[in-house]
């Protein structure tokens, strides 16, 4: 399984109508905390607030009209299952989606809401296990990072940094299975090979560092950081394949790094965030040696499905 500019392309050609181009600015503040010129790419402003309805429209735009007869079903704890529904809603295609059952009520609501069937799961483990039975009655499975025409919609993102920013120097880029940062690094790195691209996990959803140290895909036992959305329990061959490729390291932060963070930006950019995508910026601080005084660093805040509830409890 692979993927390159020519598949991100041909992604972008096809969801263009379904999905938002979201904004990429500067911010005067993140720039002054880092010394450095600090850009924010907005795609928590995406359809179904994260940047998960691109894989998802990709990938269902591409099926055949038998196969959107016969309905979809996806995994997921988070944004990909709410994209998976949204994306299945305005297409008119049936979709299951199966979720933990640690999954964030805001979520779950949410995904019903989109119109989605949910089946609760005792973990995420589970939920991939239960795929076969879907699968078995003719539905098609939309992983959530591994799959070329998935991986190929979030490269969209890296398109439109590169676009937005031709002189950018560095992206940093929140890894749960790892689709998002293989995406974006692919799209990135085939425009201009110099463009340095960090990776980003917290602690306890650290499934891409721990494989980068074995060499192969580790599954991790449980999933215990706050950022849920991270929480795949492996990367796969492929999501690893294109992270020893293209990413400079993978910086793993705290769930306390993450939320300060989150604080952060809440205050003083004015918009609310998930800790998958604060991540980023508790990560450029860590980085901050790395950057110049000329450099110009993309943060992607890739989600902002965070409730007000979930907030207040982990203050």
């Amino acid at each position: 399984m692979t993927i390159n500019l020519d598949l991100i392309t041909e992604a972008r050609e096809r969801i263009g109508k379904y999905v938002i181009r979201t904004p990429l600015e500067r911010s005067r503040t993140l720039s002054e905390k880092l010394s450095t010129n600090v850009y924010v790419k907005y795609e928590l402003f995406q359809k179904a607030g994260a940047f998960k309805a691109r894989g998802a429209f990709n990938k269902i735009l591409s099926l055949t009209d038998d196969e959107r007869a016969r309905g979809v079903v996806a995994v997921s704890g988070g944004n990909h299952a709410q994209a998976v529904a949204y994306a299945s809603s305005v297409l008119g295609v049936r979709a299951v989606v199966l979720m933990p059952s640690n999954t964030p009520q805001n979520y779950v609501d949410a995904t019903r809401e989109y119109g989605a069937q949910v089946e609760l799961l005792p973990t995420i483990a589970a939920a991939f296990d239960e795929i076969k039975r879907y699968e078995a009655q003719g539905m098609v499975f939309v992983h959530p990072f591994d799959d070329p025409l998935v991986m190929a919609g979030a490269g969209t993102v890296g398109q439109e940094i590169m676009e937005d920013l031709p002189d950018v120097t560095d992206v940093i880029v929140s890894i749960g299975g790892g689709g998002l940062a293989g995406g974006v690094s692919t799209a990135v790195k085939e425009t201009n090979p110099t463009v340095k691209v960090w990776g980003v996990e917290t602690v306890g959803a650290d499934a891409m560092s721990q494989a980068l140290e074995a060499g192969h895909p580790v599954k991790l036992a449980a999933i215990t950081s706050i950022a849920k959305t991270l929480g795949a329990p492996a990367v796969s061959e492929g999501t690893l394949l294109l992270a020893q490729r293209n990413l400079e390291n993978v910086t793993v932060v705290s769930d306390a790094e993450a939320m300060e963070s989150l604080r952060f930006i809440l205050e003083r950019l004015k918009v609310l965030t998930e800790p998958a995508a604060s991540c980023t910026l508790a990560a450029a601080s860590r980085l901050k040696g790395n950057f110049g005084q000329t450099s110009k660093v993309v943060l992607v805040l890739c989600g902002g499905n965070f409730s007000l509830d979930d907030l207040c409890s982990y203050s």
